[in-house]
């Protein structure tokens, strides 16, 4: 019986029936617009950052110094085609995924310079 009586107290009335489509698109449009804001101020430099670092993991190549997502820095030994060999100390190496490692330390120190 509530619920009736909410749909019946939301629908225009007989007068208002014209009215009341003025306020429905602009609400669309008002959607719509946060969502355009939401896609260029979040998800657009999610799915940037996202590729640039599918990219550095498939660049990964011997002798290269990395950080894996635990803040293990290492050197790679060896890479395979989902994992890397990492050492981290003389004769200390660690098998890791290449979804575990997320940056190269000489990017850090040349964002600390500019």
């Amino acid at each position: 019986m509530n619920l009736l009586f909410l749909f019946l107290s939301m629908a225009p009335a007989g007068g208002e029936a014209g009215k009341g489509g003025g306020g429905s698109s602009t609400f669309l449009i008002m959607m719509l617009l946060i969502f355009v804001v939401m896609y260029f101020f979040m998800i657009r430099p999610q799915q940037k950052k996202q590729k640039e670092l599918n990219k550095f993991r498939n660049s990964l190549q011997s002798g290269q110094k990395v950080i894996t997502a635990g803040g293990i820095y290492g050197v790679i030994k060896e890479v395979k085609e989902t994992s890397v060999l990492v050492e981290v100390d003389s004769n200390v190496t660690l098998r890791i995924d290449k979804s575990m490692v997320v940056k190269d330390p000489s990017d850090l120190s040349q964002q600390a310079h500019k």
